[in-house]
């Protein structure tokens, strides 16, 4: 049966693809020429396409300015990368079987994929039963017993518990209240159910208007959200991929299961080519759907060119960013074949509970206060802006609180004076404020770094890259190396002019390709070239969490007793510690050679690393993972 393309995709379950669609009817009939993103395709009524996926392009929005049942007005369209923060409205209709959940939801690893519901009466499970009201958050579609199921939990009490409720559990679920708040884009690809609308509430006031901006000056209403979404399609006698809107008004019917599919280019994704069997390497690849850029390896990946593709195989990378104190940083995979160098960079410590974290048995941990701190106790030592330390230890100490004695967690630090070192105690609370100071001049190789110190580590680039035509580190003020990671890559050089190879990455490359069946003339690969890869924030968030899903948090710093008056805090300008931070020189001669009968270098960095905390603490208590809004905008 016939339906408007619209109707078809907004029902299609993406568990299904490929379908094979006719063109029944509509405008574009008859040889009518259809031209979107460059790609020019003519639609004739009786053609026949191979959908292969779909995704969000925008949305259309109505426009409520009162509450969310009065009238909705004039239509919007909004591009996913609209600004804004918004509220999602709970959907009152209910959903009749977890079935219908699942085809309709998205449900995925993060926690934009953990939809909660609740019913209104109990279900009552072999080992638990489900009252009516409580809240149940869907986290996974598993297979189980060769039944498919959602593994779901349930709070009760404090305490989770763990089921499994079957596609086939009948019943009224309604999506319970959200409170978080999301971007468009995020809204449109978790958050909007199939064959469904999505009423969504303004939760922040845009910084920005002007005529341009389809809502109205001051907009804190409501808007009904409906996509429209891009299809990828594959044509007959075509080797590129053809984008379709899905509002387009044309008619199409599912003859899938009367035609065969296999008639068509078989479009492969980098990761469907990654899945194939190290035997079957090298292969010849045509690009059907590529990138744009004019730097190598990009240029190689434009639709139509054909690569060579000699093997796949995992490759260490060292996750890097801009040191800066906005948000707006950038983010760099470094390959360990990399052969600039670098030297080290001080950091900096907010607490002393981060000192404890960095301080090392291998080399003396040496900072400069650049916030004071006026110690509560007489026990303890009161800091001044430019006092230097060498962290010793964590031990404990007995102070006078309340009258009564009492044993607190301390950082024992030696004072450097101008010609002695005093032994002093600061609190494990204190919220001051580091810097650390270099001693250590040397040059370093990236693999000297990860052999030697512990990440994360502050550094800059030293000398360049010089078998790069641009080495972008080398323009970077300075880099925080964070950790060590293991990526998937593909080994790949033009078919045409084999001359180098290229590193390119399996999961941050958006691009399909259809296998040629030609014989790889060159079977042991060019010279490989060596590319630091930079990275969106998006993207960094999601290597980060994928590296540290398993990793636990940290324990949390101890917390300043409550009765204790917090007292003025005064900071310094970099200006001011500059002369310490970059001459070491400066200290008395008993200085420099105590410091230099321990080690010859300072502080093996193994400072605690924020967002990891941050990001692993989310993962543990089921409130986020991979792309957290709040870190993300700052």
């Amino acid at each position: 049966m016939a339906s408007t393309l619209e109707k078809f995709i907004h029902s299609l379950d993406p568990r299904t693809l490929p379908r094979v669609l006719q063109i029944q009817s509509g405008i574009y009939f008859e040889g009518s020429i259809y031209e979107m993103f460059g790609n020019e395709c003519c639609l004739s009524t009786g053609e026949v396409i191979k959908v292969i996926g779909f995704k969000i392009n925008k949305l259309i929005a109505s426009v409520c300015e009162n509450n969310e049942d009065s009238q909705f007005s004039a239509k919007v369209e909004l591009p996913l990368s609209f600004p804004g923060l918004y509220k999602i409205v709970a959907d009152k209709t209910p959903y009749v079987s977890v079935e219908e959940i699942t085809r309709k939801v998205a449900i995925g690893p993060t926690r934009f994929g953990h939809p909660c519901f609740y019913s209104p009466e109990d279900i009552k499970l072999a080992n638990l039963t489900i009252k009516q009201g409580e809240q149940i958050t869907f986290n996974s579609v598993e297979e189980i017993n060769g039944t498919m199921a959602v593994s779901c939990v349930m709070v009760r009490n404090n305490r989770s518990h763990t089921f499994i409720l079957p596609l086939s559990q009948k019943g009224k679920f309604y999506e319970c209240e959200d409170d978080q708040i999301y971007t468009l884009k995020e809204i449109a690809e978790w958050k909007i159910p199939k064959c469904r609308s999505r009423i969504v509430k303004l939760s922040n006031t845009l910084h920005m208007w002007n005529s341009s901006n389809p809502l109205p000056e001051n907009f804190g209403g409501y808007l009904v959200l409906m996509p429209v979404y891009e299809v990828q399609a594959v044509m007959k006698f075509r080797k590129d991929i053809v984008h379709i809107l899905s509002d387009l008004d044309v008619e199409v019917k599912d003859i899938t299961d009367c035609y065969d599919a296999s008639s068509f280019l078989q479009p492969l994704s980098l990761e469907d080519v990654f899945e194939r069997t190290s035997k079957e390497f090298p292969m010849i690849a045509e690009i059907m759907d590529g990138l744009l850029g004019s730097q190598k390896p990009y240029n190689l990946l434009h639709t139509g060119k054909e690569i060579v593709i000699y093997k796949k195989y995992q490759a260490t990378r060292i996750i890097a960013s801009e040191i800066r104190s906005d948000s707006s940083k950038r983010h760099f995979l470094i390959p360990m074949t990399y052969k600039g160098k670098f030297k080290r960079r001080p950091r900096e410590f907010p607490t002393a509970y981060d000192l404890e974290i960095a301080r090392s048995e291998r080399e003396q941990l040496h900072v400069v206060a650049t916030k004071a701190f006026d110690s509560p106790h007489t026990e303890l030592f009161s800091v001044s802006v430019g006092d230097q330390f060498l962290v010793r230890q964590c031990q404990t100490s007995e102070v006078l609180y309340e009258g009564r004695k009492k044993v607190i967690d301390v950082l024992a630090c030696e004072q450097i004076l101008s010609n002695a070192y005093k032994k002093v105690l600061l609190p494990m609370y204190m919220e001051g404020g580091f810097v650390e100071v270099i001693h250590d001049k040397k040059q370093y190789q990236l693999s000297e770094i990860c052999e030697e110190f512990r990440l994360p580590f502050n550094v800059k680039v030293s000398v360049r890259d010089l078998s790069m035509k641009e080495d972008v580190l080398a323009a970077v003020p300075g880099l925080q190396l964070e950790e060590e990671i293991t990526d998937s890559y593909l080994l790949i050089s033009s078919a045409s002019s084999p001359i180098e190879s290229w590193e390119i990455p399996v999961y941050r490359l958006n691009m399909l390709v259809h296998l040629l069946s030609k014989d790889v003339q060159t079977v042991v690969p060019p010279m490989t070239r060596t590319t630091v890869e930079e990275i969106s924030e998006e993207q960094y968030y999601m290597v980060r969490r994928y590296e540290n899903q398993t990793v636990l948090p940290p324990p949390r710093p101890p917390k300043k007793p409550a009765t204790l008056v917090q007292q003025p805090v005064f900071a310094v300008s970099e200006q001011d510690v500059s002369d310490v931070l970059q001459a070491p020189k400066n200290f008395c001669v008993d200085t420099k050679k105590k410091l230099c009968s321990n080690q010859d270098a300072d502080v093996l960095v193994n400072c605690q690393n924020d967002l990891v905390h941050h990001d692993n603490e989310k993962d543990v208590t089921g409130k986020a993972t991979l792309v957290e809004n709040r870190v993300i905008k700052g």
